[in-house]
């Protein structure tokens, strides 16, 4: 997730330098789509970045000279300019690493409690052996003896069971890495949820069109549409998808101008039209209904033409439809539920109400997710953590039990325990179709 070169200016010149080579203070450039390649602060530019694998955030960030951003996240839009304040393993993204290092080196080999009782059952056998023959005499009876009482029973049983147990998760599309994992799940009592890309889609979705001063909720995305079509902010284009859903005409908006930070200001049917935060209906001197309520549970696009606010856009990160049944089934088998997120403490708070999780901590870095794990543990917890993201990695490593989800990152699925099984890696079911979770 980091390339292996970096664009630094110097002496008034930009060219291309190995990433070993940068310095923290070097000026590096990042241009659209590319990933951060160091900790810093931005110098000049404006853009917007996807840092969810790094704090776990659903909605991808805005950033302006002075903010900071973080190695292993993706710029969006706008070229940066960073000035470099940590590089390699200093950075956030390194120190993920070395977490995940520490805590694969941390993994204490467990003695399996079969093999204990096979070694004593050997010995038993013999013993029984030799007290037969010695109160019969008859080598029939003997050798009896140590079939029946022989310890294949537990030497070859036990790790049959685990391996057809395995098999038939295989077959349901979950990969268990090995017996361990496998008899720990039976002991988990409590289940540690990531929030992006676990309980949700990742994707920033309309959940809700509201219409003010006699506009309808079509008009208010349309001309939202029109006034964000050039726009590839993220939550223009949650808009711009609803429009092309909803077969709405999106024409070219006049005299565009864009304000970073608040929104644009534009002309769509010849109308003075300002589309984006409270902010900017602020600064345009536009009255905001009392009925458009703000909160921080969602991100909020207002939309306004003439000088009048005409609706406000919701936009929230979509639950997964599953979630909902998924935590409710943990839940009756006796499980307790934590949810623990880089997002903001509104929205942890209103995902956790909606899914009936029983506890949840926000704005976490990832090492402050393996802190919390470890607590849980260190107070007797039996813990599974489910997770998809490079943040989530050291966690998973963590907990008593790494769940990974199918959607997730190569890394998150290297660390976790349990993972997914798609159509390529197993076959097919006996039905003939692929499996999946």
């Amino acid at each position: 997730m980091l390339p292996h070169d970096a664009e630094v200016r110097a002496d008034g010149a930009v060219a291309p330098r190995d990433l070993s080579e940068v310095q923290a203070g070097d000026v590096v450039i990042v241009r659209p789509g590319g990933h951060i390649p160091v900790d810093g602060i931005v110098v000049t530019g404006h853009s917007v970045v996807d840092q969810a694998s790094i704090t776990g955030e659903s909605l991808p960030v805005e950033k302006l000279p002075g903010a900071k951003v973080f190695a292993g996240t993706i710029n969006h839009s706008g070229i940066l300019e960073i000035r470099a304040e940590n590089v390699g393993r200093d950075t956030a993204f390194g120190r993920i690493i070395e977490a995940v290092e520490r805590a694969e080196n941390s993994r204490a080999p467990i003695q399996r409690l079969a093999d204990r009782l096979a070694g004593y059952l050997v010995y038993f056998a013999l013993a029984c052996a030799a007290l037969t023959f010695f109160i019969t005499g008859n080598a029939r009876s003997t050798i009896s003896v140590i079939v029946v009482a022989g310890a294949c029973g537990i030497a070859a049983g036990t790790p049959l069971a685990i391996l057809g147990a395995i098999g038939r998760a295989a077959r349901h599309g979950a990969i268990v890495k090995g017996g361990l994992y496998l008899e720990l799940m039976g002991l988990v009592d409590t289940v540690v949820f990531d929030k992006t890309g676990t309980l949700t889609l990742g994707t920033p979705e309309i959940a809700e069109v509201l219409a003010f001063n006699g506009a309808a909720a079509l008009d208010v995305v349309r001309v939202a549409a029109t006034a964000e079509r050039f726009s590839e902010h993220p939550l223009a284009r949650a808009i711009t998808r609803r429009a092309a859903e909803w077969s709405l005409p999106v024409r070219e908006p006049h005299n565009f101008r864009y304000l970073p930070g608040k929104g644009i200001v534009c002309e769509v049917d010849g109308i003075h039209t300002a589309v984006g935060t409270r902010a900017l209906m602020e600064s345009e001197g536009i009255p905001v209904p009392t009925e458009a309520a703000s909160s921080q549970s969602f991100s909020e696009v207002l939309v306004a033409q003439g000088g009048f606010v005409t609706g406000a856009i919701h936009i929230v990160d979509i639950l997964r439809p599953e979630a909902s049944a998924a935590i409710r089934e943990i839940k009756a088998m006796g499980c307790r539920t934590v949810l623990l997120t880089g997002d903001r403490k509104e929205v942890g708070e209103s995902i956790a109400a909606v899914l009936g999780v029983d506890e949840v901590d926000s704005e976490l870095l990832p090492e402050e997710k393996v802190r919390c794990v470890r607590q849980l543990r260190e107070r007797g917890a039996k813990v599974a953590m489910v997770g998809d993201g490079v943040n989530d990695a050291p966690a998973l490593l963590e907990a008593s039990v790494g769940i990974a989800m199918g959607s997730g990152t190569d890394v998150a699925r290297e660390s976790a325990s349990v993972g997914h099984a798609n159509a390529r890696q197993l076959g097919h079911r006996a039905s003939g179709r692929p499996s999946h979770t």
